[in-house]
């Protein structure tokens, strides 16, 4: 009976993995911030299957080179720029360095958070001030260095990466849930700004994305069990469910959708 489990679970993953191909990705310049590991890594990798110029930001440099090397097989090579996102000054510095390696940016994945648990007692205001800076802050100032590049390309698409966290209520990290609930509101104020110049901005809200920094920290059988009683989907979820929404977000595919977040969590909210 395992064996027969064992093999159809291989052939769940197998499809689960399956990458639909948007030929309007072809050539597209994208930026992907918090690009080396986890969900970031999964986006560049499947705009990378796309035949996208991918260009992507984090401030951990080894695994960035590990990244490169990985992805040096496609028709495009990866880009990597070694930043502390919560620098603006740096970070608006590379994103010029990327213009001036690949070309104008047309597509930007604000990805970049931490979310490090912590008590209510506990918070500083420079603690607080430090949440908002990693997991909020710089999703407006990659936009700023970005857009006029898609104003002048005359279409753009910005895919901000939210948290079902604060939805839920989540207890446990204040400074987190907050940020990520604010991504929300600069999610739908963009859109407006930007939808004159067919800059389209929206965000994705995963649920529990089984990355391994998650596997590390948090995974015990007894949350894998209660995650999936609560799932209508009875299975974890991959850093690749939420990819596949980031591509099609970014295609034409949905030329006509703005202003929206859309919910990648097995179906809890």
């Amino acid at each position: 009976m395992w064996q027969i489990q064992k093999v159809y679970l291989e052939i769940i993953i197998k499809v689960m993995r399956e990458i639909a191909v948007y030929p309007s990705l072809k050539d597209k310049v994208i930026l992907v911030t918090g690009g080396a590991s986890g969900i970031g890594a999964s986006i560049v990798e499947n705009f990378l299957q796309q035949g996208s110029k991918v260009a992507f930001i984090d401030k951990d440099l080894e695994l960035g080179n590990k990244l490169v090397q990985k992805f040096d097989n496609h028709n495009h090579n990866i880009l990597f720029k070694e930043c502390d996102l919560i620098d603006i000054e740096n970070l608006k510095h590379k994103i010029e360095e990327i213009k001036k390696k690949i070309g104008p940016i047309s597509i930007v994945v604000n990805n970049a958070a931490n979310d490090e648990r912590h008590n209510i007692d506990d918070v500083t205001p420079e603690y607080w001030d430090s949440r908002m800076h990693i997991n909020l802050r710089h999703y407006f100032f990659t936009v700023q260095s970005t857009y006029k590049d898609m104003k002048k390309l005359g279409a753009g698409s910005v895919i901000n990466i939210g948290s079902y966290s604060w939805m839920l209520a989540q207890g446990g990290m204040p400074g987190y849930t907050t940020a990520k609930s604010a991504i929300t509101g600069l999610t739908r104020t963009l859109a407006r700004d930007l939808g004159s110049y067919n800059i389209r901005v929206n965000c994705i809200v995963p649920g529990w994305i089984m990355t391994e920094r998650q596997k590390k920290l948090w995974l015990t059988p007894k949350i894998e069990e209660e995650t999936l009683n609560r799932q209508c989907i009875k299975r974890l979820l991959d850093p690749v469910d939420v990819s596949k929404i980031a591509i099609f977000f970014a295609s034409e595919q949905s030329s006509g959708i703005s202003a929206q977040s859309y919910v990648v969590d097995g179906g809890i909210v």
